[in-house]
């Protein structure tokens, strides 16, 4: 048996390095989260090459008494926790005392700190986990890092480093997270002397995210708050039309601490069911307050991962917030023209056209040049002889002349203006658009209308929320031959089935029959419909809402009116007048938009009439 050997101090300190510090970004998240729990609210973060060759963490936090800086750069040394009970209410970012030491040892770390109290600083340097200057030093309250030459004594570590880019960029995810999840902090973020994000630490939320993702995802969000079983839910949540392809735009904040959790996520999509797009996926960020000792953050050595006492308490706390958010914050899609650009008289006055057109007419004319003409004598006219041919004017002439110079009479109009609001009020149909989107107008806004999605999501409420669904039997059963597991999901939800308007018996050696149907299915096909609700069935959970979900979803599509289906003018007109009265039907069952809306200031505006 080969001989154990006890790793000297450096030694091991490598290999606890491996475990917090993988890269740059790693160093970051470490750092800035020990400047929270310093109590700072202005952090600063510089970075040069990465992270790589140069980091800076400053802040104006409580600082660290001179006789403890040498301490925090010890294994296992924290301010954080005293005792094995204190791992059961952790409320801070940091708290396991291996940060500053891991970092230690495997890059040049200088830092200069100062407490409130205290006349002079500390200013510390320690190279590859060895201390090399320790010393008394004026600096402001706070303490500032700085990160040199990271891994420059394990070269084989920076061979896994990725580009100068790739690691910025891991870097300004760290701080834009971390930024995210403290809206009453300002964050600063300088990256190879450029600063990338100015946060204002005012605490509003909406801030900070326009701050952090921009204009066009903020744009989008909307209040979401509940508070249900002592699990308080706060945050944004993004309209059901501005999900994403992807899932990167999904933060959860636990107690301060950015987390994973499958739980949020799955409370969080399924309330969006029926409202988002299929393979769009809502974006969010969500802040989640529970006691302390309902979760276990000690379960991934970067504490991104949590386990909770009781999932079940998460999930419906969030799930319920989020549907309240939805159904009374969302609003209607709105279309806003891109305003096209004008000639430089887009808007001007008459006054200043006429003015414009001297000024230009002065310029461009030239001067008269006088030139002396011979003096010959001028000659008299005479009156009474008859007028030359050239001063005569047409007698059709002299009528033009004499119309023109009449003034113009325009008629006032008397407006009902009682009557004229009260048709404001009502919908007011257009046309039809590719025989499929109905124009309307309401008020002052023009809506596009899905007349397809529109239906459906009709056809949809009323199935979820009608007892007594119509049932019409079918003159020749038909008889559907399924796979095994379509035969087998379709048995297993019989009862559901049947409750919900079908009527269908267990044939055998796979095969069922269908003697009935939803009244709005007849017409349809009957084998492809039974084909379609077993393989949606076959994605359901094993909550009884949610099947029954997917079978209304698959109901109205196959009912609703098609696209190109000719419908009357009174049809278009009722449908149209349903879904403009009617907050609820705003998306179909696949998250489609069912409306889009157009204001007419936008009208105005793209057609110059106003700015």
């Amino acid at each position: 048996m080969p001989k154990i050997n006890l790793l000297d101090k450096h030694i091991s300190e490598l290999i606890a390095a491996g475990e917090v510090v993988e890269r740059p970004a790693s160093v970051l998240k470490e750092l800035v989260e020990n400047s929270i729990d310093a109590g700072a609210n202005i952090i600063t973060v510089e970075i040069k090459d990465g992270g790589i060759s140069y980091m800076r963490i400053t802040d104006n936090g409580c600082g660290i008494d001179p006789s403890d800086v040498p301490l925090a750069f010890l294994r296992h040394a924290t301010s954080k926790i005293s005792s094995g009970e204190d791992l059961n209410s952790i409320s801070t970012l940091g708290f396991r005392g291996e940060a500053l030491a891991a970092i230690s040892s495997v890059a040049k770390v200088e830092m200069l700190t100062k407490t409130a109290d205290a006349i002079n600083g500390t200013h510390y340097k320690i190279e590859g986990g060895s201390e090399v200057l320790i010393s008394p030093s004026g600096c402001p309250d706070g303490t500032t890092i700085i990160i040199k030459d990271l891994f420059y004594n394990t070269p084989a570590r920076m061979k896994f480093l990725k580009k100068d880019v790739s690691e910025a960029n891991a870097c300004a995810g760290v701080i834009d997270r971390i930024a995210l999840s403290h809206p009453e902090i300002s964050f600063k973020f300088i990256r190879d002397g450029k600063q990338t994000l100015n946060t204002t630490g005012d605490g509003n939320l909406k801030n900070t995210v326009y701050s952090v993702l921009g204009r066009e995802l903020s744009s989008g969000f909307i209040d979401a708050m509940g508070d249900l079983n002592g699990i308080k839910v706060s945050g944004l949540i993004c309209k059901p039309v501005f999900c994403k392809p992807t899932r990167n735009h999904q933060y959860t904040f636990l107690n301060g601490r950015l987390v994973r959790s499958g739980t949020v996520v799955a409370a969080v999509e399924q309330a969006y069911k029926n409202s988002a797009m299929i393979g769009k996926f809502p974006s969010f960020v969500l802040y989640l307050t529970v006691p302390f000792e309902t979760v276990d953050v000690n379960v991934h050595p970067a504490k991104t991962e949590v386990r909770f006492s009781d999932e079940k308490r998460i999930f419906d706390c969030v799930y319920s917030a989020v549907k309240n958010a939805l159904a009374s914050g969302d609003t209607r899609p709105e279309i806003k023209p891109q305003t096209p650009t004008f000639n430089r008289f887009e808007r001007m006055t008459t006054e200043q056209f006429k003015q414009t057109v001297i000024e230009t007419q002065e310029k461009s004319t030239p001067k008269p040049v006088y030139v002396e003409l011979p003096k010959e004598p001028i000659p008299v006219v005479n009156l009474k002889s008859p007028m030359p041919e050239f001063l005569k004017v047409s007698e059709e002439k002299e009528r033009i002349i004499e119309v023109v110079e009449k003034p113009v009479y325009k008629p006032t109009v008397n407006v009902d203006i009682e009557k004229e609001d009260e048709e404001v009020l009502d919908v007011i149909l257009i046309g039809e658009a590719f025989g499929t989107y109905i124009v309307a107008q309401m008020g002052d806004s023009v809506f596009m209308i899905d007349k397809h999605a529109a239906h459906e999501r009709i056809l949809f409420n009323e199935l979820k929320n009608n007892s007594n669904i119509e049932v019409q039997v079918l003159l020749t059963p038909v008889t559907v031959v399924l796979t095994k597991q379509e035969y087998n999901t379709i048995l297993n939800n019989l009862d559901i089935l049947n409750t919900n308007g079908f009527e269908i018996d267990d044939f055998g050696n796979s095969a069922i029959v269908v003697r009935a149907v939803p009244t709005t299915l007849i017409g349809e096909d009957i084998q492809s419909l039974i084909f379609e609700i077993a393989e949606n069935l076959q994605k359901s959970g094993k909550v009884e809402v949610e099947i029954c979900e997917n079978l209304f979803h698959t109901v109205a599509c196959k009912a609703a009116i098609k696209a190109g289906t000719k419908i009357s003018t009174t049809e278009m007109l009722e449908l149209a007048k349903k879904v403009l009265h009617t907050k609820e039907i705003m998306y179909c069952p696949h998250g489609r938009p069912v409306a889009f809306e157009i204001k007419k200031r936008e009208l105005e505006k793209m057609f110059g009439r106003i700015q």
